[in-house]
């Protein structure tokens, strides 16, 4: 599960600074090897590291650095985030995995390579660009203190904009206007309906996943005059996606302020559990807050969760934006069967509030 549960801070402090030290011995060898791929003007945004024996046989299972506990780095995957320069590619994102060759790589990384190449070959949106463009993948082998270790790396552009969940932070939200909301909605809804329809749930759609385009000006969104000069939008992070055709039940997966009821019950994903994902980044983007929060001093944040999606009522939201309440109600239904059937109709209803 996408995780941003805390333990207490000492042992969080703990965790941060042993992961700091085994950085200090890996960076410099993966920024070695990227040097040797052409990459120049590195620089390292994230690394995570999680223990080899939860990755296998649990593709869903994926925990962010604050929630793990030391493990020593010949049994331990590191996954990473890295800001590059390439001759070809010009400026760059590279997500980078490692892991030791005695134990089975997580499948995030290719499995999201096979996605991205996937959608993007797709007949349906091949004329209209709904996810990043896979540049390149390598597959390396590097040697850290006498350990065997496979380095898997790929490459996407970097978008200088930032995600959406920039435009909805406390400084930005505020600045925008009712029309460039509703842009947002509908573009991110546009963009799920077309992975859907190209054979994929998501499974983690959240405004962080969601990239501004390069072709837009970001600083535009900060003039009311600027509604019909909006950004096309991108959708990342395939990570925990899944075909239709090859479903699986298991734990919940994805991230717990976005994680529809059934999910925590046990039951797969399904069009649906997207579509409850979409109600709450609806209710973000009308209001800059999530229609479901949990305390930061819960001893329990995922029993939490669980109990705000599945018991809380779904909050009223503001006058300004009560033209909305009967599609939020809808996409956050408890139930599978009150909540819309597909993003089809989704796009329906906002295209007749948009004729409004």
């Amino acid at each position: 599960m996408r995780n941003n549960t805390m333990g207490n801070s000492a042992s969080n402090l703990f965790t941060i600074q042993a992961l700091q030290r085994q950085s200090q011995q890996l960076l410099p060898i993966i920024t070695q090897e990227l040097v040797a791929q052409h990459f120049s003007e590195i620089v390292h945004q994230r690394i995570a590291q999680q223990s080899t024996e939860q990755t296998q046989g649990e593709h869903a299972q994926v925990v962010k650095t604050q929630d793990i506990k030391t493990q020593n780095i010949e049994n331990t995957s590191y996954q990473g985030l890295t800001r590059a320069q390439h001759p070809q590619f010009g400026q760059v994102m590279i997500k980078w995995q490692l892991s030791a060759d005695a134990y089975p790589i997580s499948p995030d990384l290719a499995h999201e390579a096979d996605v991205l190449a996937a959608v993007n070959a797709s007949l349906i949106v091949k004329d209209n660009a709904i996810v990043p463009l896979l540049l390149a993948r390598h597959c390396v082998n590097v040697q850290i203190l006498e350990s065997s270790q496979q380095l898997v790396i790929l490459v996407m552009p970097y978008y200088s904009n930032g995600s959406l969940a920039g435009q909805l932070s406390d400084r930005n939200q505020h600045l925008l206007t009712a029309p460039q909301k509703h842009h947002f909605i509908m573009q991110s809804a546009c963009l799920i309906a077309n992975v859907h329809q190209a054979g994929w749930l998501h499974n983690d759609i959240k405004p962080s996943n969601i990239l501004l385009h390069d072709s837009f000006d970001s600083s535009l969104l900060n003039n009311a005059g600027a509604s019909s000069l909006m950004p096309n939008l991108l959708l990342t992070d395939f990570a925990l996606s899944e075909r239709f055709n090859d479903l699986k039940e298991g734990s919940p997966a994805g991230t717990p302020a976005y994680l529809a009821p059934e999910r925590w019950q046990g039951q797969s994903a399904t069009v649906q559990s997207d579509i409850y994902a979409f109600g709450v980044m609806m209710v973000e983007i009308l209001t800059g807050t999530r229609p479901f929060q949990v305390s930061a001093n819960s001893n329990d944040k995922l029993k939490a969760w669980a109990i705000q999606h599945c018991q809380q009522p779904i909050p009223k939201l503001p006058l300004e934006y009560s033209h909305y309440q009967c599609m939020v109600d809808k996409a956050l239904a408890k139930r599978i069967e009150r909540r819309y059937r597909s993003m089809e109709e989704v796009l329906i209803d906002l295209t007749s509030l948009d004729n409004r």
